[in-house]
């Protein structure tokens, strides 16, 4: 404001001379940090968008296959986690439904947490594909057996496509 001539103090001497004698102007010495601290805040942040169904069933299938692959690496603590069924998620394959109810029905690890709590997030994705998504769910496969095996991770090197 001092760029324009006039600082915060001149305002408000000027409101005085003015002859204001309205509530507002009395409580201007105090309401002026305030107004400039709201100013240079900037606008409110937005809010992100609410989950889809889709982005909630790639983003709980992820969380469960890393969770597995936790669980696999505990296995000497754990040795039931070895007869468990094999669970890394691909929601594009239409096996993973039959794959999640083997999981869940699966009566290895009974009254192990990590398990228990592992088989509550499978739980979850079957009633949330097989239920509240169904219509959102299009399978580009139905190979079984590459439900078994990690998907390896697929890296480009810089300056190659293909």
């Amino acid at each position: 404001m001092e760029a324009w001539g006039t600082t915060p103090k001149q305002l408000l001497k000027g409101a005085a001379a003015w002859g204001c004698g309205r509530p507002l102007c009395s409580m201007a010495p105090r309401l002026l940090p305030l107004l400039l601290l709201l100013l240079l805040a900037g606008p409110p942040a937005v809010r992100p968008a609410p989950p889809t169904c889709y982005s909630r069933m790639l983003s709980l299938s992820r969380e469960i296959t890393g969770d597995f692959q936790s669980l696999q690496a505990m296995e000497p603590l754990e040795p039931c986690v070895r007869y468990l069924p094999r669970l890394y998620l691909d929601i594009h394959n239409y096996c993973v439904l039959a794959k999640l109810r083997d999981f869940v029905a699966s009566p290895q690890c009974w009254r192990v947490a990590p398990v228990d709590t592992l088989k509550d997030k499978v739980r979850k994705l079957y009633t949330i594909m097989n239920s509240f998504c169904r219509r959102d769910l299009v399978f580009l496969s139905d190979d079984c057996s590459a439900l078994e095996y990690p998907v390896p991770a697929v890296t480009v090197l810089p300056g190659r496509q293909g």
